[in-house]
């Protein structure tokens, strides 16, 4: 037969006087607070956005980044892909071709991706921002990541400088001890 009244043989939860225990943090501790400032200078004032400094292409240097160039297209050469058995057959294919950029005082070679090669016509005026070097082979490669923005512009009277190609000089890594 059940019976109405209630079991007391289970232990009930202890009272706690006092601040609860110390939190044991394992592998993600928790973020650091901030203190809230409430003065007048910090109250949600519009930053006002730089403008961008335009560099010309025999300033680039290798490992440097956030460069913003007005260059021209000289030509484009598609890079033909490797089948890859490891890649899934879901993921669209990447195209890339290398692309002669430069402008009156250098050339060099820019590496567009996928929708980037659809911009990268011979002849075409564009504006590169934030445009980053990166190196292939010992040699440089200009490249826009998604982080940057590849702009078509009206089309500038510009003689491309091709013979001071930089993508033709080759650099090695030295390490220095200090």
């Amino acid at each position: 037969m059940a019976s109405n009244t209630t079991d007391n043989s289970q232990p009930r939860p202890r009272q706690r006087n006092g601040p609860p225990p110390p939190r044991r943090h394992g592998r993600n501790p928790p973020p650091p607070r901030y203190q809230q400032t409430t003065t007048a200078t910090t109250a949600h004032a519009p930053q006002e956005k730089k403008k961008p400094v335009f560099v010309k292409v025999d300033q680039l240097k290798p490992g440097t980044s956030g460069h913003t160039l007005t260059v021209r297209v000289v030509n484009q050469t598609s890079v033909p892909q490797k089948p890859n058995a490891a890649s899934s057959s879901h993921l669209r294919p990447n195209r890339i071709s290398e692309c002669l950029v430069g402008d009156e005082t250098a050339s060099i070679l820019f590496t567009a991706r996928n929708d980037q090669v659809d911009l990268m016509k011979p002849g075409a005026t564009v504006n590169l921002r934030n445009a980053k070097i990166d190196m292939f082979k010992g040699s440089m490669r200009l490249a826009v990541d998604k982080w940057g923005r590849i702009e078509v512009t009206d089309p500038v009277e510009m003689t491309v400088k091709e013979d001071n190609n930089l993508s033709l000089v080759e650099y090695e890594l030295v390490n220095v001890e200090e």
